[in-house]
């Protein structure tokens, strides 16, 4: 008896292996044969939150904690700190933009500053006490034409420089914990506490509620290259939508059962490749739309939480964390 015990044992030890080792390749992913991202040194400790460039590709702007305001000409691998005479009060920039020349920056408390000659000088755009929530999100329209979104989800767009304001939609959202919007206008915005999202189109006078998919709470979501949604979940799942209805998304993916708890930020690189960032130097990448996933390991010593990633174009990409943290996207590396 104690012998068929033992060959039991045996066997069990022998079955858990087996399926540890077949399902280890999606527990911890493997390491991408390509390594495009390199860490740009800047003299700030802020948390970054956004980046925009001007027309001409190379001069830039990075807005964060702290008043941070950081600038590059040579297209984002060198980066100084710009000074603005500000008040005493310290405010975190929120959002960027630039069309052509002129551009916008919002911030928490309330502020919006603009620019139209690549922030030679910067002014700030006197705003309403009356103003429902804070300057969150800011798109730069056009000439002296700007779009510019609340933390509770109130939309006014100017054509005259910030002069004056018009409301897009009826009443607000609520108190949001991130905001997208598409190349064509429309928005979508995650509940403060993930418990639900929100979309709104042009045209349309109120945001409409959407309930999230599954129990978990949503930590993030945004738009692929051609406005179709993604999202991701608390726990390190992701999903994307089938179309561009705001609600058709597919079954939930768990890239990376290991360390993906912590997934914050995605982006498209082309229709096909997707980046995702996390926290602890986490940076995930599929080159199939989502199909299959790899991580790069290059950056995995990096202290920092990647909270945003941005591709302005195909050859143009950038990572921001805390603490100064900017990873520039390589081309000759990929």
């Amino acid at each position: 008896m104690p012998a068929a015990l033992d060959w039991l044992k045996r066997g069990l030890i022998a079955l858990v292996a087996l399926v540890l080792v077949s399902g280890c390749s999606k527990y911890f992913l493997s390491d991408s044969d390509v390594h495009p991202w390199q860490v740009v040194q800047v003299p700030t400790e802020a948390t970054l939150s956004d980046i925009a460039f001007t027309g001409d590709g190379n001069h830039g702007w990075i807005v964060g904690s702290r008043n941070t305001l950081l600038e590059t000409r040579d297209g984002g691998d060198n980066w100084t700190v710009r000074e603005l005479a500000l008040d005493e009060q310290p405010y975190t920039f929120t959002s960027v933009d630039f069309a052509g020349e002129e551009g916008w920056v919002t911030g928490t408390p309330s502020i919006l500053l603009h620019t139209d000659d690549g922030g030679k000088s910067w002014a700030k755009v006197p705003l309403s006490n009356e103003l429902p929530g804070t300057p969150f999100l800011v798109t730069a329209l056009g000439s002296k034409s700007a779009e510019m979104a609340t933390d509770i989800g109130a939309i006014y767009r100017t054509e005259d420089g910030g002069r004056t304001w018009k409301a897009m939609v009826q009443g607000a959202v609520g108190v949001v914990r991130n905001m997208s919007r598409s190349e064509d206008g429309r928005y979508v915005a995650v509940s403060s506490r993930g418990n639900f999202y929100s979309t709104w189109a042009p045209g349309q006078d109120e945001w409409i509620p959407h309930n999230r998919q599954s129990s978990r709470r949503l930590q993030n979501m945004g738009f692929d290259k051609v406005g179709k949604l993604w999202a991701i979940a608390r726990g390190g799942q992701v999903r994307f939508s089938n179309s561009r209805a705001s609600d058709d998304f597919t079954e939930a993916i768990s890239p990376e059962f290991g360390t993906s708890w912590g997934l914050i930020d995605m982006a498209f690189r082309t229709e096909d490749e997707v980046w995702v960032t996390g926290g602890g130097g986490n940076l995930l990448v599929s080159f199939d739309g989502g199909e299959t996933w790899y991580k790069d390991n290059a950056v995995n010593d990096v202290p920092s939480n990647f909270y945003r990633i941005i591709f302005s174009d195909a050859n143009k990409g950038f990572v921001l964390g805390q603490q100064g943290t900017i990873l520039r996207y390589d081309p000759s590396l990929a």
